[in-house]
């Protein structure tokens, strides 16, 4: 059994000191690992992930995250990234990691991902420059999401989570405004995720959207933004009876 305890959308700041607190203390007693599903900062800045690392720091279990959009705001999304490393934070963007669970290793592909849309309603690499730059970009990522996934199984790893920032899926995003959906998540994703595959995305960005969904392939989805889950974080559970899984 494999337990994975998650949240996203945290927005950290200087004055968010001890907001985590006293939730996270045990978490070491419920769960395996530790997934951040970006957006860990307010404003993007090394003082705001200073104050998450210190919330972070004494976790007794490995924490992998990713980075969201906020993250990125203030262009020292590298700065970011080594203060969380400092912590004993692992940060993932098109790359994996593999964390061993009692003998089961579990690998972890990680990607901030990116906007776009979904089937019916999504942009395409076809017109002015900046519109093709950014279907790009999202296809890059997912192309790399899914390449991690893969190299992941052929290196005989038992147990594989996509963790992104972005929605790979329409079905997280159901309460949110339509108009908003290409700025929430991407088909590519979805589809990048089908192709390799994996035993659950985990994912935040979407505030207004729903915890539980699935990839057009049936994977399992869950929308850990903060204020979706209303809590510290949920824990997951792979290879429980359905009923257990979360």
């Amino acid at each position: 059994m494999i337990r994975i305890a998650a949240v996203g959308d945290v927005h950290f700041g200087p004055d968010s000191a001890g907001t985590m607190r006293p939730h996270p203390a045990d978490i070491a007693d419920h769960a395996d690992l530790f997934l951040l599903a970006g957006d860990l900062t307010r404003y993007g800045t090394p003082e705001e992930a200073a104050a998450l690392a210190d919330e972070l720091r004494d976790l007794q279990l490995p924490i992998v995250a990713v980075l969201g959009n906020h993250d990125y705001h203030s262009d020292q999304e590298k700065a970011v990234t080594e203060v969380m490393e400092d912590a004993g934070v692992r940060v993932l963007e098109g790359d994996g990691v593999v964390v061993d669970v009692d003998g089961t290793r579990v690998g972890i592909a990680g990607a901030k991902g990116f906007g776009g849309g979904f089937a019916g309603a999504c942009g395409s690499d076809f017109g002015e420059p900046i519109m093709k730059a950014f279907v790009r970009h999202t296809r890059e990522t997912a192309d790399r999401l899914g390449a991690v996934l893969e190299d992941l199984a052929a290196r005989g790893v038992q147990r594989r989570v996509a963790l992104l920032h972005y929605s790979p899926t329409e079905g997280t995003l159901l309460g949110e405004r339509l108009e908003i959906y290409p700025f929430l998540g991407s088909y590519l994703l979805g589809e990048a995720v089908d192709r390799a595959g994996a035993d659950v995305v985990i994912h935040g960005h979407a505030h207004g959207g729903t915890e539980k969904g699935f990839t057009p392939g049936g994977i399992r989805v869950r929308n850990v933004a903060r204020p979706v889950i209303n809590r510290a974080y949920n824990v997951y559970c792979l290879d429980c009876p359905p009923e257990e899984a979360g």
